[in-house]
């Protein structure tokens, strides 16, 4: 009661902008959109029920009031001293932006975002920490990628990238990051003005598998008297209709900076000071083989681009507009291995899985070669695998790139069993981590990995065993695809419906270590992780038993949007010979 009335009080205190603020930094803890709070005691009620706030857990009032410097109430109040470090410090560096932006620098922000994000996110009305989360929905900018929101207040407060230069500065990136670039390649005719232009055009590309092929004729409007003695920078174009808008938008903020008077060549306007992730496609239209690097050297006749004109090193592929997720972040993430073997205590018959202790094995050098943190559990019922998942999923994973989780166990259609013989289904594992349930781990890959059987089919006894209900000496782990509607999984089995899959007493199983031998030869590589499995899948088809007559076929069932991309471990890989 006495803690009820200290939120109360807290809640009396708290202006309607700061509910505003304290719900933005609450974003990653909460499943809430921060605009649909309306009161302190939606948010205090909200963290309680996800047991972020509590009178035995006081911590995270103290940092929040401490974050939008009421320091007073926490004095006054008698809260705890010492801050938890629950929100992330992207969020409180987004805050600390917004609380240093002025009036009329945002009205500057947003003219520069017109045609990218939405008029009705343009309104007067809109506040800056409003007009972060419309960037970071249009995922303009993220806790791995500020580029875009760097170039925009370079021109609006240069000052203020010094935060962002700091936050950079304290976090720990991974060494040895493969690289990842999946836009079209620089044309040779353009130089970069310097160092720092380099890398702001090389940060995004725009996504080129959508664009449409056909052509529509742009003519760009007068410049005016503020622009007098300015050239058209694109002149009569003819492009590509998805690219119209996008270079309307590079246009206007051309003249935006000649009216406010900044001295640079057009080109450098055009090219490297707005925002960088237009200028692959932009380099690509514009620069024909054979014209100059300079838009002032531009003929003045209409410059016709279209596929067939454009050079062989910026031929649109299929893979080329693909993203690559993060990984950079200051861990990579937890690996969560279930290994169930002794069943005991089941309550229909299953038997001992001899041979899964080489895969758990397997499984844990990988990974922690990886970077990953291991969370190794071992015999588990069914109910105690649904409140390890729920667990996991309550983990603030915002400083983590991602989510792996493999299951060991005997299997069923469309469920593994727990060793008390209790089934959990296939959605019962993928459900707690999605975007509403785990919201720090969206647009992050949750990685899957299952050994069990898909059916019940019994094979002739061979040296391998079967993990099902059946007696036999074959492995038999049953599992049906079913993956959530929410972006960013993927489901990694070790057999396709209806059919066993194989486990040998002295080798393990074949998916499991095919699948360890093969992230230690091709991540090395910078292979992606589909690329990696499909081999996966290849190795175990070529499989057979002692007769040749049984064979496996894993099953490869994923939501991803982008490529999934290990960095490269410093580490010796680790020695998997059994």
């Amino acid at each position: 009661m006495e803690f009820q009335k200290v939120l109360l009080e807290v809640g009396k205190e708290l202006r309607a902008h700061e509910v505003k603020a304290l719900a933005f930094l609450c974003m990653d803890l909460l499943s809430r959109n921060p605009t649909r709070v309306e009161t302190a005691g939606d948010l205090f009620s909200c963290l309680a029920d996800k047991d972020y706030l509590s009178p035995e857990k006081p911590e995270l009032l103290t940092e929040l009031l401490l974050t939008i410097q009421r320091c007073r109430l926490v004095r006054e109040l008698r809260l705890p001293d010492q801050p938890s470090t629950s929100i992330s410090p992207y969020r409180k560096l987004l805050y600390s932006l917004s609380e240093e932006i002025t009036n009329e620098e945002l009205k500057d922000m947003k003219f520069l975002l017109d045609k990218i994000i939405s008029r009705r996110k343009r309104d007067e009305n809109v506040t800056t920490l409003e007009v972060f989360l419309e960037m970071e929905h249009m995922d303009l900018i993220s806790n791995t990628n500020l580029n875009t929101l760097e170039t925009i207040l370079k021109s609006v407060c240069p000052m203020l990238n010094e935060k962002i230069n700091q936050f950079k500065a304290q976090q720990v990136p991974h060494s040895c990051l493969i690289a990842q670039e999946t836009g079209r390649q620089r044309s040779a005719s353009f130089s970069a003005p310097n160092q720092d232009d380099q890398s702001l055009a090389r940060t995004r590309s725009l996504t080129t598998s959508s664009m449409n092929s056909s052509s529509t004729s742009v003519d760009f409007p007068d410049a005016g008297d503020e622009c007098e003695g300015l050239s058209h920078p694109l002149g009569h174009l003819s492009l590509r209709t998805s690219d119209s808008a996008l270079l309307k938008g590079a246009y206007k903020y051309v003249l935006y900076k000649v009216m406010n008077k900044t001295r640079c060549q057009t080109f450098e306007i055009f090219k490297y000071i707005y925002c960088p992730f237009l200028f692959p496609e932009i380099n690509a239209i514009i620069c024909p083989i054979g014209t100059s690097s300079s838009l002032e050297k531009l003929p003045s006749h209409d410059i016709k681009t279209s596929p067939e004109t454009m050079p062989p090193q910026i031929t649109t592929t299929n893979t080329e507009g693909l993203g690559t997720y993060s990984m950079t972040g200051e861990k990579r993430g937890i690996c969560l291995i279930v290994n169930n073997n002794d069943f005991t205590g089941s309550s229909v018959y299953l038997t001992e899985r001899i041979g899964t202790k080489l895969d758990e094995e397997s499984l844990q050098r990988v990974f922690e070669w990886l970077g990953f943190d291991i969370r190794l559990y071992r015999d588990c019922s069914g109910e105690k695998m649904l409140s390890i998942l729920k667990q996991l999923s309550s983990t603030d994973h915002s400083q983590m790139d991602c989510l792996v989780c493999c299951v060991l166990s005997h299997g069923l259609e469309g469920s593994v069993y727990g060793v008390d013989g209790q089934t959990v289904e296939l959605r019962q594992l993928t459900n707690p981590f999605d975007g509403i349930n785990c919201p720090s781990l969206v647009k992050k890959p949750k990685l899957f990995f299952i050994q069990a059987c898909q059916g019940r089919s019994e094979q002739k006894p061979v040296c391998i065993e079967e993990d099902s209900p059946h007696f036999s000496l074959c492995c038999n782990d049953d599992f049906r695809a079913s993956i959530p509607a929410h972006a960013d999984f993927i489901m990694a089995m070790a057999t396709v419906p209806s059919f066993v899959s194989f486990r040998e007493r002295k080798n393990g199983t074949w998916f499991i270590q095919s699948l360890c031998q093969n992230l230690v030869q091709m991540v090395p590589r910078g292979c992606d992780l589909v690329s990696l499995l499909t081999k996966v899948n290849e190795d175990v088809s070529k499989k057979s038993d002692s007769t040749g007559e049984k064979k496996q076929m894993p099953q490869l069932t994923f939501s991803l949007r982008k490529k999934v991309i290990f960095p490269v471990p410093k580490a010796v890989p680790p020695n998997l010979t059994h």
